[in-house]
């Protein structure tokens, strides 16, 4: 039986990231970018106001309160025609080319009219002031972007600057998600005694959906092997498949057989945490003599009970889907909490408590238990957003005692 740092260590060794394409801007928020971006203009592309206001001669630096004649207007799109000289001003608005000569802008509301010559309120001034320079910026040929850049709408802006209307990036992980077991019906469905609704679906598609990937629930298949066959086959079209039951050791999990019948090939089955300890991994090779380097489909056997699921998920499988979008596979992310009231774990393997995070006293950080019931009490863990990380044993920790807790992603 894997340990939990042990699993994660045997799935990193099989990530990698998807293949770049070039992809519309209109569509590359959240993507990650494999290609330097280049600037092919100067930005600005000419020297230009930063204000509104007048545009003036380096002699009025000495002599601010000169009059001067005011020569033309300039605005933003437009080009001055007249140089500055002694003695005279061009108004120009922000973000419009400066005239020749012009030794710096004075802001509008530093200056008045009187008997038609504009004259400057400002005492002191400073040469270039309110005046950005052409490429200070970015320069034409300058690398703006680099790799692993995650797009925001920020760098979306940046990217149309430079004209990158089709960048080059790591594409959306296409997960499939499969719930197995005959007890299972459709969220639409008033359930029949002995049977459940399928949540596991939505909650594992909600989860696969914010870590920005393309999700496809395929439905429920039935425990006989040749309804896995069928839905798994679909599965594995995909860059991860995501299963929801069938893994334990019971008569009808049948899941591991077909997996295996279907050429995926197994990395570990089973590891030392509660709940969650039936996962199962595997990866099915997807490359060709045209595709040598293609990554594998990426294959998790998850417990169908919910909270195990998000366990499972939380620990293994969203690091995955990170790296096949080309964001750096990072360890996960702990940090140490105060426990909020006594609290007893009991058991042989390390368990993820759901838990609530609170502030107490001088913003120190505090994690309520949550009184959860199992691994199938999903109204509890709709309370939750952290995962309090109790070490194997049976131990009462005291109020306050010291913990580590795993935030839950979006929450």
């Amino acid at each position: 039986m894997e340990t939990v740092e042990s699993a994660i260590a045997k799935i990193r060794q099989h990530l990698r990231p998807l293949p770049a394409c070039s992809m519309p801007l209109a569509a590359s928020l959240a993507r990650v970018l494999a290609a330097e971006v280049v600037s092919d203009v100067d930005s600005p592309p000419h020297d230009k106001s930063i204000v509104d206001g007048y545009a003036i001669h380096a002699s009025l630096i000495d002599a601010p309160r000169t009059p001067l004649t005011l020569l033309e207007e300039v605005v933003a799109g437009s080009l001055p025609t007249k140089a500055i000289e002694p003695g005279t001003c061009t108004r120009i608005m922000t973000g419009a080319p400066i005239p020749a000569a012009t030794a710096g802008v004075v802001m509008i509301e530093k200056t008045q009219v009187a008997d038609g010559k504009i004259v400057i309120d400002e005492s002191k001034i400073t040469l270039g002031q309110n005046i950005a320079r052409r490429g200070s910026s970015m320069k034409t040929g300058e690398v703006v972007l680099s790799p692993g850049t995650k797009i925001r709408g920020i760098e979306m802006g940046l990217l149309a600057e430079v004209g990158y209307t089709h960048p080059t990036v790591v594409p959306a992980a296409r997960v499939a998600i499969l719930a197995t077991g005959n007890e299972l019906v459709d969220p639409s469905e008033k359930p029949p005694a002995g049977a459940l609704r399928n949540s596991n679906s939505s909650l594992l598609a909600g989860l696969a959906e914010s870590c920005g990937a393309v999700v496809t629930i395929l439905g429920i298949a039935r425990d006989d092997r040749d309804s896995l066959e069928q839905h798994i086959a679909a599965g594995l079209q995909h860059d991860l498949l995501l299963l929801s039951g069938g893994v334990s050791a019971g008569v009808l999990d049948l899941v591991p057989q077909v997996l295996e019948s279907l050429g995926v090939k197994n990395h570990f089955h089973k590891v030392s945490l509660k709940p969650g300890k039936p996962l199962w991994f595997g990866t099915k090779d997807r490359s060709t003599p045209s595709h040598p380097d293609a990554p594998p489909t990426l294959v998790f056997g998850l417990p169908g009970n919910p909270v195990s699921g998000l366990v499972c998920f939380e620990l293994f499988v969203r690091t995955a889907i990170a790296t096949l979008q080309g964001l750096a596979s990072s360890s996960i992310q702990r940090r140490p909490a105060a426990l909020s009231k006594t609290h007893t774990c009991r058991g042989d393997r390390p368990t993820f408590w759901p838990g609530k995070l609170l502030t107490g006293e001088a913003t120190k950080l505090l994690v309520e238990p949550l009184s959860w019931k199992g691994s199938g009490d999903l109204r509890t863990l709709a309370q939750a957003d952290a995962l309090i990380c109790f070490p194997a044993g049976d131990i009462t920790y005291e109020r306050e005692a010291e913990v580590i807790v795993q935030p839950l992603s979006g929450s």
